[in-house]
């Protein structure tokens, strides 16, 4: 999710209160929650309010390379460090120096990078591939949804490592949670679905709505709110989101003894699709509506249409063969 901090629940005004204690910190910062929190927009907000805000803020997903691929884009190589390496390249935190580095899914991090890692938060120095050491200043600041803890107890992450992170540790609570934020996320995030693709103003969410959104428990927290919200305002389907939100698991606590049916008890459900195919079918299908939305507002224009989805034009090329859209 990018965009502002929103949410007025009294762990969220926690949170935006210990923000403004560390902002102007060197105090490394690491941010703990589940998918779809909103950990990237809470490190975000801790560079816009630092005196750092002026400086760059790079972003590296630690869990989206592999480990000979990370180590290079973190710390760089020297022309000749490898087969391949055929001009210098800076590293991530060599370019983020004076500014902030966001290192997402730090519990990703294979062992042997992570040594390399402490080196740079106990002294701001580093080798890149190929020997030449290197001096930065750079705020850290990362995230996870792992129980560092625990991979801590079971040998899969660095003691020392560890403590040099959780300086400053910032618990994100999930949606389900919070729930008086889900209005306030609501009216944002049509506010900016409404500017971003030209929607009409009469746009509105209904009481019955308002209801199922605030029982469902969001597994995928506010990103999977937003993208409801989006599919709303997209294609208007209100009743098969509706259906959708009163058949998946809410926070009705469960009565006493309804795990004691006995098996012969149990209703015959068939064959049942599985929900990771069909998320990924549902996917696709609101994918496919909303490029074909776009392309339509811009006229056609496919590099108009890549810039508001905000993708490359060649991504929107390829996504278009493969959903069958020209």
């Amino acid at each position: 999710m990018n965009g502002e901090l929103i949410g007025d629940s009294q762990p969220m005004r926690n949170i935006k209160e210990l923000i403004k204690v560390v902002a102007n910190t060197v105090l490394s910062v690491i941010i703990y929650g589940e998918t779809g929190v909103g950990k990237e927009v809470i490190a975000r907000e801790l560079h816009r309010l630092s005196n750092r805000q002026n400086k760059r803020f790079v972003k590296v997903n630690c869990a989206a390379l592999p480990s000979e691929l990370l180590e290079s884009e973190l710390f760089g190589y020297e022309k000749g460090a490898f087969t391949g390496a055929t001009r210098f390249k800076p590293g991530k935190f060599e370019i983020a120096s004076d500014g902030v580095i966001f290192l997402d899914e730090i519990g990703d991090i294979p062992l042997p990078l992570q040594a390399k890692l402490l080196q740079v938060l106990q002294n701001g120095e580093f080798s890149r591939l190929g020997g030449k050491d290197v001096k930065v200043d750079t705020w850290v600041i990362s995230a996870t949804n792992h129980d560092l803890a625990q991979d801590l107890s079971e040998g899969r992450f660095r003691e020392d490592l560890y403590y040099r992170l959780n300086i400053i540790k910032i618990d994100v609570p999930p949606l389900r949670e919070r729930k008086e934020d889900v209005p306030l996320l609501i009216d944002y995030f049509v506010r900016k679905y409404r500017s971003e693709l030209e929607i009409s103003e009469d746009f509105t969410i209904d009481s019955q709505m308002m209801d199922l959104f605030l029982q469902h428990d969001w597994p995928g927290n506010v990103r999977e709110l937003s993208n409801t919200i989006q599919r709303l305002m997209v294609m208007e389907e209100r009743d098969e989101i509706k259906q959708q939100l009163s058949l998946e698991p809410h926070t009705t606590p469960l009565q006493p003894g309804l795990m004691d049916k006995s098996p012969e008890l149990e209703p015959d459900l068939g064959e049942v699709t599985p929900l990771k195919a069909l998320k990924a079918e549902a996917g696709e299908y609101i994918e496919k509506r909303l490029i074909a939305h776009v392309l339509n507002m811009t006229g056609g224009n496919k590099a108009k249409a890549a810039k508001a989805l905000n993708i490359s034009y060649k991504a929107l090329f390829y996504k278009m063969k493969n959903l069958g859209l020209r």
